[in-house]
């Protein structure tokens, strides 16, 4: 059992709670602000002749037309059929989990006058494993993420779609929902705010602090096998440019390459390429930039994103801009390109890994010629590399007015982070294919005496894709590789004396 309460959340406990989903719990101390703000609204809404946008006027630009008090529930209900009209892919469940969680954060924390019952209905979704089918397409990241919180809410009210035992189904056939009654403002707050930014945002994060960690392993097998030097790595090297993430990545392959004895032994060579070179500067920008991410998109789902919002201690309510993700589209944009530079560097990596130098058969092929050996992984991932190069086109400095005007300025942060979400599945892949390279040079250079950690990495690769003896088919090589980096976080190989 999972309690929520109105106690900040973290990313990482978050996304391991979508991935591996346990029973919600509403703290029932913690809806007594939402109880108090939602019964305000009432108060408001029956008893106030003034406009106040959400409870008793229409959206967007038709923020000053008047709603009759006999018609405001139907206002609600209107809200979400109307604005449920994503297209594009589904949203994977693990996102949608997440959706579903940052929204009843949010909600709890009593500003949005939400029913605490409608909050326990949200929990009743998750509990039941009833996850709403939400769409990539619709949101411009402004005004809150309306569309994709749109197809989140419908299934409150018994319309839209649930996923039921793998199976996208109408809300309509499930007889365990049972539609409840819209508020006056509980439609607007449903589908306001970044819920669907920050779901994706957060299970980027987590992913691409994953993908760091294994390229650094990874990275410091490619030096092993390449025979590269140890004193980029030095500690004294970093503390004359003492970049944080500089000194994290320099930090993170010495304690890889802790006990080697081939790393240390006397080189021909003075200096190696800068994909070796120069792997603390690169990794070390990747890492500062993933830091900025997990710092901005933690404060936001700990945050009150929606528009207008109740202060009932004060009795007033305020419209803002909270909805607005351009604080959560940079970042997005910013970590696209920081670890599109993993790739980048990666790709080269592996081109050095197989230009037969140092020691190591050309393309890694035993008997060259006959075998073409990994000459073509390498041609697919530069073709990869380009691609998120391509897609690292920032979205975040895009903006279309809508809404007749009144919405003039939005963010584009949607895209950016279902962008996000594609370009690490890329990186993933580059990845794969440079351990795929390592490990066969690895093998190809028995007489090597690497360090503990990376010995460990290489059995346990190995027992997942084996040693490539001549020409096969390497597309199923190729996936495996991709598995056992999805399937395993990189510290359980490192051995830390």
């Amino acid at each position: 059992m999972f309690i929520l309460s109105q106690e900040p959340i973290s990313i990482e406990s978050a996304v391991e709670l979508s991935q591996h989903p346990q029973t919600l719990h509403i703290d029932p101390a913690s809806t007594y602000d939402s109880q108090q703000c939602y019964e305000y609204v009432l108060q408001v809404a029956q008893n106030s002749d003034m406009l106040i946008y959400g409870i008793n006027t229409g959206f967007g630009a038709l923020a000053n037309t008047a709603i009759s008090k006999e018609e405001l529930k139907q206002l609600q209900i209107n809200l979400l059929r109307s604005h449920a009209c994503g297209m594009g892919d589904t949203v994977p469940i693990p996102i949608v989990r997440l959706m579903l969680l940052f929204k009843i954060k949010a909600l709890l924390k009593g500003y949005s006058g939400v029913n605490p019952a409608t909050i326990q209905q949200l929990a009743f979704l998750w509990n039941a494993n009833l996850i709403p089918v939400v769409y990539t397409q619709g949101s411009l990241g402004a005004s809150g993420d309306l569309a994709p919180l749109a197809h989140l809410s419908l299934p409150l009210i018994k319309e839209g779609q649930v996923w039921l035992q793998g199976k996208i189904t109408a809300t309509q056939e499930v007889e365990s929902i049972q539609p409840i009654e819209l508020g006056p403002k509980e439609g607007l707050a449903l589908i306001n705010g970044t819920q669907f930014i920050t779901a994706y945002g957060a299970y980027c994060i987590d992913k691409a602090t994953q993908l760091w960690h294994w390229a650094n392993a990874i990275a410091a097998l490619s030096l092993e096998v390449f025979d590269g030097r140890i004193e980029p790595f030095d500690e004294r090297l970093q503390a004359i440019r003492p970049h944080v993430g500089q000194s994290k990545a320099a930090e993170a392959i010495r304690k890889w390459v802790q006990g080697s004895q081939s790393i240390r032994r006397t080189k021909n060579h003075v200096q190696d390429p800068y994909s070796l070179r120069c792997i603390p500067q690169v990794h070390g920008a990747t890492y500062t930039a993933l830091q900025h991410a997990l710092e901005v998109f933690t404060t936001e789902i700990n945050a009150v994103s929606d528009n207008p919002n109740i202060f009932y201690h004060d009795k007033v309510v305020l419209s803002g801009g909270n909805f607005h993700a351009q604080v959560l589209a940079l970042p997005l944009d910013y970590l696209a390109m920081a670890m599109c530079e993993l790739a980048n560097i990666s790709e080269r990596r592996t081109y050095l890994l197989l230009s037969g130098q140092r020691g190591l058969p050309l393309f890694l092929g035993p008997n060259p010629g006959l075998n073409s050996g990994l000459m073509i992984p390498q041609y697919v991932a530069a073709g990869i590399v380009s691609e998120v190069k391509m897609l690292c086109m920032p979205n975040s400095v895009d903006s279309i007015p809508t809404s007749n005007g009144q919405e003039d300025h939005v963010s584009m942060g949607a895209n950016s982070a279902v962008k996000l979400y594609k370009i690490l599945d890329n990186i993933e892949k580059v990845l794969a294919i440079e351990l795929l390279c390592a490990a066969q040079g690895f093998s190809l250079k028995k007489e090597m005496n690497i360090s503990p950690s990376l010995k460990y990495l290489h059995q346990c690769y190995r027992e997942v894709v084996p040693f490539i003896d001549k020409d096969r088919f390497l597309h199923q090589d190729l996936l495996a590789s991709v598995r056992f980096l999805q399937e395993n976080k990189a510290s359980k190989f490192l051995i830390e004396e």
